[in-house]
């Protein structure tokens, strides 16, 4: 097994970029919720503990049996993580007198630390915390200080356990990526080696051995990740696996003739669906953006009912789950808060007797897309921007109709089309078009006109649990507009959408 970085999560904003700073210095690591901590063995190299919006004084506040590993493997407490190291072993922490929240710089730093190697005096790290950390207990030195906060980092003496009191894993903590290579790299000896090849070499070999001789079922959405998790099994199995590529009639203009070329001149064995009356029929009347879902989603399992048991002797069915759709179904205190119904997480229903196979289910997205690259897989796909698993239907605000799904088809294809003419395709991570279900006045020649409004959508993001409006030049979005509302009948208005998230989603359903 790799070595790995354990990372306890503590329900901090931030844990997942924590874990996405470890990987790029290749080396694996997984993210736990503090009340479900893993066996502790010896691939295990060095443990991290996050942050959180709660405060050790609280009650009730989240809690794990730190001495359970500390002096045994390398500890790094981050913020919450360094607070709740002080708070059990006797220190103080105390609210503090202002918020401490924003930049700040090192104007102490004890460079002899391990920890701290080769950081400038200075250096702008990233606070963002309620409580600060007045007294240390017993055997607790400080190592580095702002000008307001004096524990802005600490070390345990004679044993490799370290808090710090700001966030190293975001960008504005300037030095912050050097401090965690010197704690995964240095400190916890980590041997860097965790990349695409060996990826790919060591989920081969697992997936051969776990399948065996077995037929594998496995439905292609055209994105990334189902892609990828196909061209894996793929190249375990070979034509063991049979893709099923529905066209849900929710896809964009001239996707499903387009994708299915493209998955045939990969080798894969793909039977192509049409069902879009069939979803059509399963959406009439419904508004709600999750109802739609579930109602996608529904019909969905049952096509791919349909197919599979076309096929004989099929026992495992492959899906292209990644790790954040994992991370997000489960939260540190039980069940979260549903933001939006995961189409891949959740298990099958009953009547589908098919063992789960994700190949992908450790990876975030920039590194499927690497894995994908190193496979070989075409660009106009591992390039292609996330497209949501229920498609267009949560792209068009209020109930769906063949109509409808075809104006948005046509706006969707003028944006996407111009993006890549323009050569703006690539600097955008996920773009599209939503229906708005409003209508607008306006003047077309002579004429009075009250009709449909669209917005159009682009956003910069790594992974998708952050993301930024992307700044469009104003003349390119002008050509947009005039292009949309001149060839789209039935369209008058477009409008940009220049929300981020958060605290906004991407797709607006």
């Amino acid at each position: 097994m790799a070595e790995q970085i354990l990372i306890l999560d503590f329900g901090s904003q931030y844990t997942q970029l924590i874990a996405r700073r470890v990987r790029e210095l290749n080396v694996y690591c997984e993210i736990h919720p503090y009340n479900k901590v893993p066996e502790i063995t010896s691939d295990i190299k060095g443990i991290i503990l996050s942050g959180s919006p709660c405060s050790v004084r609280d009650e009730g506040a989240p809690d794990v049996d730190i001495d359970a590993f500390r002096g045994k493997l390398p500890v790094l407490g981050v913020c919450y993580g360094a607070q709740l190291l002080a708070s059990k072993y006797g220190g103080e922490v105390l609210p503090s007198t202002i918020r401490e929240y924003g930049r700040a710089n090192l104007d102490h730093i004890d460079l002899h630390h391990d920890l701290l190697k080769e950081m400038t005096h200075g250096s702008q790290v990233w606070m963002s915390h309620g409580d600060t950390i007045k007294e240390l207990p017993t055997g607790f030195e400080v190592i580095a200080s702002t000008s307001s906060v004096r524990v802005a980092a600490f070390k345990v003496e004679g044993e490799k356990t370290y808090g710090i009191q700001f966030h190293p894993e975001v960008t504005h903590s300037l030095e912050g990526k050097n401090l965690l290579r010197n704690f995964v790299v240095g400190i916890c000896e980590c041997n860097q080696d965790w990349t695409s090849d060996t990826f790919i070499d060591a989920t081969v070999a697992e997936l051969k051995a776990k399948i065996g001789s077995d037929k594998v079922v496995m439905g292609l959405s055209g994105g990334v990740d189902s892609s990828v998790a196909a061209t894996l099994i793929h190249r375990a199995i070979g034509d063991q696996l049979t893709c099923v590529f529905v066209d849900n009639g929710l896809l964009r203009k001239n996707e499903f003739e387009e994708v299915l070329d493209s998955y045939q001149h990969m080798g894969l064995n793909v039977i192509g669906v049409d069902s879009k009356q069939r979803f059509y029929d399963a959406l009439a009347g419904l508004t709600d953006p999750e109802a739609k879902r579930k109602a996608i989603g529904r019909v969905f399992i049952e096509v791919f009912d349909d197919e599979a048991h076309k096929i004989e002797g099929v026992k495992w069915l492959g899906q292209g789950t990644i790790y954040p759709d994992v991370i997000e179904s489960v939260s540190v205190k039980g069940p979260s808060a549903t933001i939006k119904s995961h189409h891949n997480v959740g298990g099958l229903p009953d009547f589908m007797k098919l063992s789960v196979v994700e190949p992908l289910n450790t990876l975030f997205k920039d590194e499927v897309r690497e894995v994908g690259r190193a496979l070989g897989i075409p660009e106009n796909i591992i390039g292609r921007h996330p497209f949501p698993g229920p498609g267009l239907a949560i792209r068009i605000l209020g109930d769906i109709t063949a109509e409808k799904v075809k104006t948005l088809q046509e706006v969707d294809y003028i944006f996407i089309q111009g993006l890549k003419n323009h050569g703006l395709y690539d600097q955008v991570w996920q773009a599209g078009a939503i229906l708005l279900p409003i209508q607008s006045v306006g003047v077309m020649g002579d004429e009075r006109t009250y009709e449909k409004v669209v917005a159009l959508r682009a956003v910069g993001s790594v992974d998708g649990m952050t993301a930024d409006w992307i700044h469009l030049p104003y003349d390119f979005l002008g050509k947009m507009s005039n292009e949309i509302i001149n060839r789209v009948k039935g369209v008058n208005r477009v409008v940009y959408d220049i929300s981020s998230k958060p605290p906004a989603t991407i797709e607006w359903e």
